[in-house]
C-alpha cells in the first residue's frame, strides 16, 4: 500500500505517509503549557508518519481560544519538550503549528482586554469562543508596519522555541481564517501600503514569516499550510486560484520541507486547485480534508500528493495506521468532547488491541 511507504521529508524519515493533522482541543493549562495528557495523547498517535500539533501561539496576544498552548515563554518550551520526548520514545516524529489568530480572537482572550489585531479593522461575522462562552466578534485595531515586524520576530522566536523543545519541524499556519490568511485575502486585508491591495503584496507577510522562520531552523524543517477554499471566521477572496498559484510559486523558491493544502478530497471544476499548486510547489505537497484509505491510495499512486493528512478520524483512532492497513472499522468520533475537557473523548479511545482484549 502507498501509504505505508517511508517518505524522506526533507532531513527527517518518515515510517509512512499517513500525517495526523493538527486539531484545536482547548485542554492546555492556563498559562498556556502543555499537559501530560496532552502529552499522552500525541504519544498514543506516534504511529503516524507526522504528528502536526494543534496550533500554538506564538505570543500571548496570537491567542484565538481558551486552553490553547503557547510557543513563547520557557515553561512553555519545557512542556511542549516532554510532548516531543514521548512521541520520539514512541517511534513517531511531530512538528509544531505556529500560529497567530489576529482578528479572530477577542478582548476577552486578549491582555488587559485589548482589541485583536488584523491587517484591516474589518470584524469578521460571527462569534468568538471565550471562556464567557460565544460573544461577537469585534473590529480588530489595524497592525502599524513596526508591529508587523514584531509579529514576524514572534515567529522567529517560536521556531526557535521548537527547535530547543525537540520538535522535529514547525508548520506555518496560514490558513483557516487566522491572522497570515486574513493578510492574504482582500476581504479581510484592505490595507493601501506595501502589505495590501496587489497580490504580490498581500503575500508579502507570509513571505516574511516563512523566510524569517527558514531563516531560523532550515527550510528542511519548515512546513507552510494554506485553504485557499475555507469560509471559516468569515473568510473571501475575488480571485483564490490567483492568490494561492502566486502564494504557491512564492513559497517553492524556499525549498521547504512541504506544502500542506486543505481541499477537499471530492473538490471539482474551478473549485480543485490542487492539480495547479502540484505543479507550481517544487517540493512535498500534502493534501488534507475528506480523504479515506482509498481516496489516499489514489492520490499518491497518482502522484497527486506525497502525503494524506487525517483530522477527525486521527482524533477517535489513536492506532488509525494500523486500522487503514487492516481496513479494520473506525471510532467514531465524540463531537461533545472535541473542545476542551478531560481525558473523556481525548486519551480514551480505545485502539484496536484494546477493543479486541476487552471482547475476548
Amino acid at each position: 500500500m502507498n501509504l505505508f511507504r517511508p517518505f524522506a521529508l526533507g532531513t527527517t524519515r518518515l515510517a509512512n505517509r499517513i500525517v495526523m493533522a493538527p486539531m484545536t482541543r482547548n485542554r492546555a493549562g492556563a498559562d498556556g503549557r502543555a499537559t501530560p495528557l496532552i502529552a499522552q495523547y500525541y504519544e498514543q498517535r506516534a504511529s503516524a508518519g507526522l504528528i502536526i500539533t494543534e496550533a500554538s501561539q506564538v505570543s500571548l496576544p496570537a491567542i484565538g481560544y481558551p486552553g490553547t498552548p503557547g510557543i513563547h515563554s520557557a515553561a512553555q518550551v519545557e512542556a511542549w519538550r516532554a510532548v516531543a520526548e514521548r512521541v520520539h520514545a514512541a517511534g513517531g516524529r511531530i512538528a509544531l503549528q505556529l500560529w497567530h489568530a489576529g482578528r479572530a480572537s477577542h478582548p476577552a482572550l486578549q491582555p488587559d482586554g485589548a482589541l485583536p489585531v488584523g491587517p484591516s479593522p474589518i470584524a469578521p461575522a460571527g462569534k468568538a469562543f471565550t471562556a464567557l462562552g460565544m460573544l461577537p466578534f469585534v473590529a480588530p485595531r489595524a497592525l502599524t508596519l513596526r508591529e508587523i515586524k514584531t509579529i514576524v520576530d514572534d515567529f522567529t522566536a517560536a521556531t526557535r522555541h521548537a527547535r530547543t523543545a525537540g520538535f522535529d519541524g514547525v508548520e506555518i499556519h496560514a490558513a483557516s481564517g487566522y491572522l497570515i490568511d486574513q493578510f492574504l485575502r482582500d476581504g479581510s486585508n484592505l490595507r493601501t501600503d506595501r502589505y495590501g491591495g496587489s497580490i504580490a503584496n498581500r503575500t508579502r507577510f507570509l513571505m516574511e514569516i516563512t523566510e524569517a522562520v527558514v531563516a531560523a531552523w532550515s527550510p528542511e524543517r519548515v512546513g507552510v499550510r494554506l485553504s485557499p477554499w475555507l469560509d471559516f471566521n468569515d473568510m473571501r477572496d475575488s480571485d483564490p486560484p490567483a492568490l494561492f498559484q502566486h502564494a504557491t510559486q512564492e513559497l517553492s523558491r524556499f525549498g521547504l520541507a512541504y506544502l500542506h493544502l486543505v481541499e477537499p478530497a471530492e473538490a471539482a471544476g474551478e473549485r480543485q486547485l490542487a492539480p495547479a499548486i502540484r505543479r507550481r510547489f517544487q517540493g512535498p505537497l500534502i493534501l488534507n480534508e475528506g480523504y479515506d484509505r482509498d481516496r489516499a491510495e489514489r492520490a499518491i499512486a497518482s502522484g497527486a500528493a506525497d502525503l494524506i493528512a487525517f483530522g477527525t478520524a486521527f482524533l477517535a483512532n489513536p492506532d488509525l495506521p494500523e486500522r487503514l492497513r487492516r481496513g479494520a472499522a473506525l471510532n467514531a468520533p465524540d463531537r461533545k468532547t472535541y473542545y476542551g475537557g478531560d481525558a473523556r473523548g481525548f486519551t480514551d479511545y480505545p485502539t484496536l488491541a484494546e477493543r479486541d482484549g476487552a471482547a475476548a
